[in-house]
């Protein structure tokens, strides 16, 4: 249940906190005041899609955070594990979205920043929220399914996952069937193609010396001169034959015999000359193994060309089939798997025949048991509706669940699921899309979450003015039926009737105010008096009568009496 609201800087709203009750709360005020912003933030903190339109006039960022007490935790704490999120000890979970002018949304949960989809996959065990556009989602035909499969249980969702994974193999044996279902020229001519790149490749001989090392190879014999001369200069920096030049080496000899005339004087000086005795061999055999290097440089024009002939086949294959080798041996693999389906072409239109064969009788079988389970509680929805539909003063309403057989296979199996509904005696049924009255489709929708909301165990239902098209002995009904989901779940309702505002057992006043040029709104919650005062502001406008305060007083204590 939502134990507190917090909203600052959303929309018309500066600064509001709202602690909400177990039961029914309910949520009335003039038009415009904001009532449905309410449900908008709270739509937010579930992880609804964040307009930066929302953001008050003249701020940088919106904030909206709710507190909720979980009474059944296991579910969202199991999420809130895997997830690496703090779990509070006494069952609270904190939620709160800022919505930034300039930067991305930020949610957090338990003061940790989440995703939005990690957001929502908790906070769909949290509250369902139902507003006048949800009517919408109840016309449309492709959604009745949904509503059946939502009273299955744990059999029924693994056989539609068995029959979308094999409605899956199905289509992809379907295209490979269709791939392989070619005229007899356009097989050849693809044949041929595949035997002129395969001998190409082969032809090609690549191996991994042709990926780095011929390149190599390339680049040393193309700078053979300036190997050589560059190489012929250490040598004579390290070892000069020219009397007037004096050698590394030269300079070398000249120190070490400077050092043997004082090693005898300490061990350290004895050291330095055996270091440069060591450095002077290193640097003969340095300088032997320079010149006998160099002696081997010569410009072989035959390998030259052989190694710019493989060059041009190594990139010209790599342009055709694939970057590296490894690409163009793996593309070479998938010619030679092509050609062997395309000479065996009659075996493998067989094969592939053969599991489509397979994947079809298989379905058949899911797809019969998914229809006789959906028919099975296509019957109990039947019955649920029907007397729910009675308690909400449609007595005379006939409720049925129409099943037709698609001729073909989807990943829902081939069922096609409408909704059909007679309101009045002698009427015939019809889709619910041709259902007229608002009244009418307000109650089938309280209906529908009414049930729902016992099959989906969710803790908060949230009603925007579902009772639009109502009034009089209607609404009290509608509002009793409210009132009695309210002892297994917390309900916040929009509200502007009179009937359903006295069966609330928390009462807010949303209310726009005018101050220092400055429009704000604030939320309270109602005493008694003022509940009285509201109520007959609900039945008689503007101007309160004494008759008007009297008739709302006593539908308050009429109210409170249902209750006990």
């Amino acid at each position: 249940m939502i134990v507190e609201l917090n909203i600052s800087n959303f929309a018309i709203i500066d600064d509001l906190k709202i602690n909400f009750t177990r039961g029914f709360n309910v949520i009335t005020g003039e038009t415009g005041a904001g009532k449905s912003i309410i449900v908008e933030g709270i739509g937010m903190i579930l992880g609804g899609r964040a307009s930066k339109e929302l953001i008050k006039s003249g701020k940088d960022k919106a904030t909206i955070e709710g507190l909720f007490y979980l009474e059944n935790p296991e579910r969202i704490n199991i999420l809130l594990k895997n997830y690496g999120i703090d779990i509070d000890p006494n069952n609270y979970l904190l939620i709160s979205r800022e919505i930034h002018s300039n930067g991305p949304s930020i949610s957090r949960l338990n003061g940790r920043t989440v995703t939005l989809s990690m957001l929502n996959s908790i906070t769909s065990y949290l509250v369902d929220i139902h507003g006048q556009h949800e009517h919408q989602s109840l016309l449309n035909t492709d959604n009745h399914i949904k509503f059946i499969d939502s009273f299955g249980d744990d059999y029924l969702f693994n056989l539609i996952e068995k029959i979308n994974n094999n409605y899956k193999k199905l289509s992809e044996e379907k295209k490979k069937l269709r791939e392989l279902s070619i005229d007899t020229i356009e097989r050849d001519r693809e044949i041929d193609l595949l035997k002129y790149q395969l001998e190409e490749i082969i032809e090609g001989d690549l191996s991994k010396y042709d990926e780095e090392e011929i390149i190599k190879e390339y680049t040393k014999i193309t700078n053979i001169q300036e190997i050589a001369y560059n190489l012929g200069e250490i040598a004579n920096i390290l070892n000069s034959s020219d009397y007037n030049n004096v050698s590394v080496l030269d300079n070398i000899n000249r120190a070490i015999v400077k050092t043997n005339e004082i090693q005898n004087f300490d061990n350290r000086l004895a050291e330095y000359n055996n270091i440069l005795t060591d450095i002077n061999f290193q640097l003969q055999d340095l300088s032997r193994d320079i010149m006998n290097y160099i002696e081997t440089l010569e410009l072989d024009q035959d390998r030259l060309n052989f190694l710019e002939e493989r060059i041009d086949t190594v990139n010209n294959l790599k342009r055709k089939y694939g970057n590296t080798i490894e690409e163009i041996y793996k593309y070479k693999e998938n010619i030679e798997k092509r050609i062997n389906i395309l000479t065996n072409i009659e075996r493998e239109i067989e094969k592939s025949n053969n599991k489509i064969s397979i994947l079809e009788k298989e379905l058949t079988q899911y797809c019969n048991t998914l229809t006789n389970l959906r028919k099975e509680l296509g019957n109990k929805l039947e019955i649920l509706i029907t007397k729910e539909l009675k308690d909400l003063n449609m007595n005379n309403v006939v409720f049925k669940v129409k099943y037709d057989k698609l001729d073909y296979f989807t990943a829902n199996g081939w069922d096609k699921i409408e909704f059909l509904i007679s309101t009045n005696k002698g009427e015939d049924l019809k889709p619910l899309s041709k259902i007229i009255s608002g009244g009418e489709m307000s109650r089938i929708m309280l209906a529908f979450k009414s049930i729902l909301a016992d099959v989906d165990n969710i803790p908060c239902l949230i009603f925007d003015e579902i009772d639009s098209g109502i009034s009089g002995r209607t609404a009290q009904i509608v509002g009793e039926k409210i009132k009695m989901i309210s002892k297994n779940h917390q309900i916040i309702s929009i509200s502007h009737l009179p009937q359903i505002a006295a069966l609330a057992d928390t009462h807010f006043l949303i209310e726009k105010e005018f101050i220092n040029n400055h429009t704000i709104t604030t939320v309270r919650k109602l005493d008694n008096n003022e509940r009285v005062d509201e109520l007959a502001r609900l039945l008689g406008g503007v101007d309160l009568t004494d008759t008007t305060k009297l008739h709302a007083r006593e539908m308050l204590d009429m109210s409170q009496k249902l209750e006990s």
